[in-house]
């Protein structure tokens, strides 16, 4: 997607050769008129293919989907990091091992609120080594559901996860796919 890109080249910023800061306008500060652009964009990716739910994990990734939420008309779920006094009764529960945060995280969903009449879409805003979506397809699994698919924001296509998962049959739609990023040289796109 041109626009994310462009977006990207002009106020991502670039640390090493493997971390991609797009703070100010993606999962720190938001630009919502942007993240409308991403929302259409997935809602006219995964059209026809059923819908009734979007999953993330938090934190970063529920901005975007509650947007594209509203192209599907849906509610959004997010798996929490850490079990609360808020969620009671049984829960979907896997491991998640962050990138970002270089942690390994129980994370969980309400049973409440993913089932197996559900056919989900999963947001998020990076792809790197793919534990995130593993995580979330995990849930799914669990309860039974159906996954449609995952709209990736930002995917580093130089890291394993998204030829991983594709390789599995699993549908990965990313706005922008990184080829290569150096502090230097600046950002390839695939």
């Amino acid at each position: 997607m041109q626009l994310l890109e462009d977006r990207i080249r002009r106020d991502g910023k670039v640390r090493g050769t493997d971390i991609l800061k797009v703070d100010s306008f993606l999962n720190h500060q938001i630009d919502v008129e942007l993240l409308n652009a991403l929302g259409r964009e997935w809602r006219r990716l995964f059209d026809g293919c059923g819908v009734n739910k979007i999953l993330t994990i938090e934190a970063s990734g529920i901005g975007l989907a509650c947007i594209a939420a509203q192209y599907f008309n849906c509610p959004v779920v997010f798996a929490k990091k850490s079990q609360t006094k808020n969620i009671a009764g049984d829960v979907y529960t896997t491991k998640v091992e962050s990138f970002t945060h270089g942690r390994v995280y129980d994370v969980i969903v309400s049973k409440d609120f993913l089932c197996s009449d559900d056919r989900v879409l999963i947001i998020d805003d990076f792809l790197a080594n793919g534990a995130a979506l593993e995580g979330l397809i995990r849930l799914i699994g669990q309860a039974g559901a159906v996954l449609v698919g995952a709209g990736i924001a930002v995917e580093k296509a130089f890291q394993p996860g998204g030829s991983r998962l594709r390789q599995q049959g699993i549908r990965v739609e990313s706005l922008a796919r990184i080829k290569s990023m150096d502090e230097k040289t600046g950002i390839v796109f695939c």
